[in-house]
């Protein structure tokens, strides 16, 4: 077992790391203040791991909350079924609210934690490699809106993160794939040294290799937690976390959510902003090359939508959560490792951007 700490004061919090973490009850038990808990997931989750947890749990009143899996329910709607549970089993301030599932379902327990009698403590078993390496860490809570993802939501820290790499063994290669997409952005954005060791190790990953999944899960929570340390509510460095999200936010939403899931939507998104990184001429050609070829080892699309236009881009893009005062600011590669968030760019070479024939690069770079 591995422990990594998010350093922030009173709202500082471990993130435990290891094969067989969700049968561990001291794991659990050292950050639940009262005797009720709520175990919110999802139909395709619970039947694999529910029972266990609440094995572990089994000291504690348990409420579990199954709501229906997928990007698309991630509104208020499905967010009331966690309130109607809460208040129809009588939970009160001292509830512990357990997030068991990917991204989605840690989201959305986090801002139901947020909202329910103006806030109660939350512990996230994030059952997926994306929601392992990034959404579980940094308290970022929140639902989409038809507008726009993430608009609706709350900065929130849970209690405790705790990741089982086995859930893993049980995850669909897709979504296995997906998660590599947030897991190269941290080499990309931070840390050389690990893109190189993901370059070497990305076919062990991809066959479920247990030291090298631990290795990736926790340098990338190592990273994640120093930015989040350092700027807790993405006023300044955080906000290099969201390499590629841009473009890909605007993915899902003109897709429609689920189509795409979030990390191959991020995977297109990233290469955009290498792309548009190397018209500025801040990214030398081979190194835009050395991200997109790691990305399409990894099983992601390194080309948005062929359907998706400029216009497209740009309406979805105008209501991205990085929009200040009307101007658009994207993150972009200095160079390999430095990221920057900045709005001052040619207009040249976004449209640049836009108009490059994605497939055709591909094929170029990845043949």
């Amino acid at each position: 077992m591995r422990s990594i700490r998010v350093e922030l004061g009173e709202r500082s919090y471990p993130i435990y790391i290891g094969n067989g973490a969700l049968d561990q009850a001291a794991l659990f038990a050292a950050h639940i203040k009262g005797r009720q808990v709520a175990v919110v997931t999802n139909d395709v989750v619970a039947p694999l791991y529910l029972e266990r947890l609440c094995q572990a749990l089994s000291g504690f009143s348990i409420t579990p909350i199954i709501l229906p899996d997928g990007e698309v329910h991630k509104d208020w709607q499905t967010l009331q079924l966690v309130f109607d549970a809460l208040l129809g089993a009588r939970h009160d301030r001292k509830t512990t609210l357990i997030a068991l599932g990917g991204g989605v379902i840690g989201d959305m327990t986090g801002f139901a934690a947020a909202c329910y009698q103006r806030g109660v403590d939350f512990i996230q078993v994030p059952t997926t490699l994306l929601s392992q390496v990034d959404s579980s860490v940094g308290g970022k809570t929140g639902i989409n809106h038809p507008l726009g993802k993430n608009m609706i939501g709350a900065f929130y820290q849970p209690r405790a993160v705790v990741i089982d790499i086995d859930t893993l063994r049980t995850l669909p290669s897709r979504e296995l794939s997906a998660g590599l997409a947030e897991v190269i952005k941290y080499g990309l954005i931070h840390d050389q040294e690990f893109l190189g060791w993901l370059e070497q190790y990305i076919d062990r990953l991809l066959a479920l290799d247990a030291a090298a999944l631990l290795e990736a899960i926790e340098r990338s929570c190592v990273i994640k937690a120093e930015v989040v340390a350092a700027d807790e509510r993405e006023g300044g460095i955080r906000a290099i976390l969201n390499l590629g999200h841009t473009f890909g936010h605007a993915i899902e939403t003109h897709m429609g959510y689920g189509s795409w899931l979030h990390g191959e939507a991020v995977a297109a998104g990233t290469v955009m902003a290498l792309e548009m990184s190397r018209r500025l001429g801040w990214l030398a050609e081979r190194d835009r090359d050395r991200g997109i070829r790691l990305l399409h080892r990894a099983g992601l699309p390194v080309a948005p939508p062929a359907e998706m236009t400029p216009e497209d881009f740009s309406r979805h893009m105008a209501v991205d959560k990085k929009v200040l005062d009307g101007k658009l600011r994207l993150v972009l590669l200095r160079r390999l490792g430095d990221a920057v968030v900045t709005g001052d760019f040619a207009p040249e070479a976004l449209a640049g951007t836009f108009a490059t024939d994605f497939a055709a690069l591909k094929h170029q770079v990845c043949a």
